[in-house]
């Protein structure tokens, strides 16, 4: 094991997810105790032990693999032939869908990433500091001298291997995550890996409602530059690891990296016979059928009983600079000592976290987890991983059959040190229901609470939950329980904010329910507001506002279609009774924004009262039908306060409208793709800065439709 990897591994055992289209469980009332015995983890002698369990595990999971694929061909018999339905013996899987400058040379104020914890930076392709911004576009990390805006332009940029992704600026150092080859050739049989997508076309999933936080599929890179020079980047580090981007944290000099494994291949096992692979539509009975995959499974015994600790625990490779000089040096990426298990058993995916100093070269301290990823939410101090479970059916699950609950969400908590960035796995806890995203999850005096849905859409056993988790002896214990929050319908969009928490949910209309957390053994619901369309983000405009995005909608009786992007200000100053204050609807069925699903997009710039939202507006349509005419696409730019309402001041523009009506629109946009041509925007004291793939715009923020500087991100 080389010197270089502080491991603190751990071992939880998780997998796939699986789609589940039907209706939601029955519903679920309290007294409400979780299995916690299967989300608790239980240590492991060594690297003999881990082993037989992987093996066990993998023996397992093959053997049910192969009987289901035994049913298949006991089912069509004779008349099916595997050559049209595989590739390689495996199923076919279905496709994804200078220096720095002194106080007088920067703004006197600017706009940071919109993140959901103070003093907690989230990755993102974009940063700012109010003197440059640090950009990944076009294949490249590029530095724009960005003040003052009329002299803006490029300074430089360092070419990045791969995809770059995301990005994280700390003083004289940047740490770029790229994503590489496609890990799809480690996929172990059967087990279908379920990324979102993969390569340059890889649409992240941000909001979570039809979509889950697996990463991309493709090996990750970390490369770390000295940008003391902002004119000449230099590299100083990279990581290569054979697992992909989840998330990303970073306090301070502290990176907090999360990355998920696919299982390892295993060359030999397969989960057809090869007889009938090479023989179709040969004539056999039931019996030499199934004595095929008998056989097939005994092959596969001896293989994965063949196998040692390095068959199955992923690698890393970390070359770092000195001086011209490159030291690189790898191995695995975890030791066996302090290894845990679980007995849920759904899949075989390790789940690692990484923690480093991005202004150091020194180790990795690395905690893993033989678990599936998640929505990830991080405090300053501790950070959780939330993944969605179904009931597998003949494994072990959380709950008693007689509960009727078929959707879980587990939840793995791991305190953070900071000084020497470490991560300590604190512990786990599961909860009934789906979690939507990130800001689904929040810390308040050392609990964490979390909002969970029931069921799908249009069952109407659809109910949400929410329930307050407390650390205690390695176990994160339900002590509080909302239940049977607006049945019927699901949650779009949550926020905490300390003792008080806000949950929207949605069929026809948009109630928002003001949620009293001061008692953490007994959360109870103060008010709640009904009114058209839905909330997808909700931020805190101030103690007493809330200022949300989301979609209007269109009562229909059984049901309500969605429609334009609806801005609301809420006042919640009296929880008993929140109230709608203004409301601001942009365009028809169809206008999309980028910031609806991703908060990264949503820029609300305090100091000035000034909102910047990535617009296409659809105009045309009705009676559910979508917009036929594209008239804006672009960076709408809003004054917003809670005693004035919206005032919209201008668009800064990035696309030509369509010149008529037409069925060919672009304006054909599910609620949950968005797709705006603008993806983020930020200020600097009287600029507005909108940033597509291919240019930054710049404009004076109180006539934002005159650009004034034009600078190009492609060359």
């Amino acid at each position: 094991m080389k010197r270089w990897i502080a491991l603190l591994p751990l071992l939880l055992v998780g997998g796939c997810l699986i789609p589940n289209d039907s209706e939601g469980p029955p519903s679920f009332t309290a007294p409400f105790v979780p299995g916690q015995s299967l989300a608790a983890l239980v240590g492991v002698e060594g690297c003999d032990q881990l082993l037989v369990e992987l093996q066990q595990q993998s023996i397992a999971l093959m053997e049910q693999q192969v009987d289901t694929n035994l049913a298949q061909a006991l089912q069509y018999g004779n008349g099916w032939c595997m050559n049209d339905y595989m590739e390689d013996g495996v199923p076919i899987p279905a496709s994804g869908t200078g220096s720095d400058p002194g106080p007088s040379e920067r703004a006197e104020e600017y706009s940071e990433t919109n993140t959901q914890v103070a003093g907690v930076d989230e990755a993102d392709f974009i940063k700012n500091d109010g003197a440059y911004i640090y950009i990944l576009a076009d294949g490249r990390f590029q530095i724009i001298d960005a003040w003052p805006p009329e002299q803006a332009h490029l300074l430089s940029d360092f070419p990045i291997t791969g995809a770059p992704r995301k990005l994280f600026v700390y003083g004289d150092r940047a740490l770029i995550y790229s994503s590489g080859a496609s890990l799809g050739s480690q996929q172990s049989g059967p087990y279908d890996y379920y990324y979102g997508g993969s390569g340059e076309n890889y649409d992240e999933c941000t909001y979570g409602y039809n979509c889950d936080f697996t990463g991309d599929g493709r090996a990750l890179k970390i490369t770390v530059l000295d940008i003391g020079d902002r004119t000449n980047p230099v590299l100083v580090r990279e990581i290569e690891l054979s697992g992909s981007l989840v998330n990303a944290r970073r306090v301070d000099q502290a990176v907090f990296t999360v990355a998920s494994f696919p299982p390892t291949a295993l060359g030999g096992v397969t989960y057809w016979p090869q007889e009938i692979w090479n023989d179709c539509y040969t004539d056999r009975t039931d019996e030499e059928i199934t004595a095929l995959f008998e056989a097939l499974k005994e092959t596969n015994r001896q293989i994965l009983l063949a196998t040692t600790i390095s068959d199955w625990i992923p690698g890393a490779v970390d070359t770092r600079y000195f001086d011209g000089e490159a030291l690189r040096e790898e191995g695995l990426l975890v030791s066996c000592e302090d290894f845990y298990l679980t007995q849920q058993a759904d899949g075989q995916n390790f789940l690692s976290l990484l923690a480093l100093d991005m202004t150091a070269l020194g180790v990795i301290d690395v905690t893993t987890i033989f678990g599936r990823p998640g929505a990830v939410y991080a405090s300053a101090s501790s950070l959780y991983v939330a993944a969605r479970h179904q009931s597998p059916g003949g494994e072990p699950w959380f709950f008693a059959e007689e509960s009727g609950i078929t959707e879980a969400t587990t939840v793995h908590k791991f305190d953070l040190l900071l000084d020497k960035p470490a991560t300590f796995y604190a512990g786990s806890g599961v909860v009934k229901g789906r979690v939507l995203n990130q800001f689904a999850m929040d810390e308040w005096n050392g609990n964490l609470r979390i909002a969970t849905t029931t069921g799908h859409l249009p069952s109407p056993d659809v109910h949400s939950t929410l329930t307050v988790l407390e650390e205690n002896g390695g176990a994160l214990q339900a002590i509080g329980l909302l239940d049977q929050i607006a049945p019927t319908e699901d949650i779009r969009s949550v926020r905490f904010d300390g003792p008080r928490g806000f949950i929207v949910t949605f069929k026809k209309t948009d109630p928002l329910f003001a949620i009293d957390l001061s008692d953490p053994e007994h959360p109870a619901i103060q008010g709640e507001l009904h009114i058209p369309g839905y909330s997808t983000y909700m931020h805190l405009l101030d103690q007493d506002h809330l200022l949300s995005i989301g979609y209007d909608s269109q009562d229909e009786g059984n049901f309500a279609w969605f429609q334009g992007i609806l801005l609301q200000i809420f006042d919640i100053s009296d929880m008993t009774q929140p109230a709608l204050l203004h409301r601001e609807v942009i365009g028809s069925r169809g206008s999309t924004s980028e910031a609806a699903t991703n908060h990264l997009a949503f820029t609300y710039f305090r100091p000035r009262s000034l909102l910047a939202i990535p617009m296409v507006v659809c105009e045309g349509g009705h009676d559910g039908s979508y917009g036929t005419q594209m008239t804006f696409g672009g960076l709408m730019v809003y004054r917003a306060a809670a005693d004035t309402g919206f005032e919209f001041l201008g668009g800064v523009p990035h696309l030509e409208p369509e010149a008529e009506q037409s069925p060919y629109s672009v304006c054909g946009n599910w609620w949950t793709d968005s797709n705006s041509y603008v993806q983020r925007s930020l200020f600097m004291d009287d600029y507005v800065f909108s940033v597509a793939a291919n240019s930054i715009e710049i404009a004076l923020s109180e006539n934002p439709g005159e650009v004034l500087v034009s600078v190009p991100l492609t060359e």
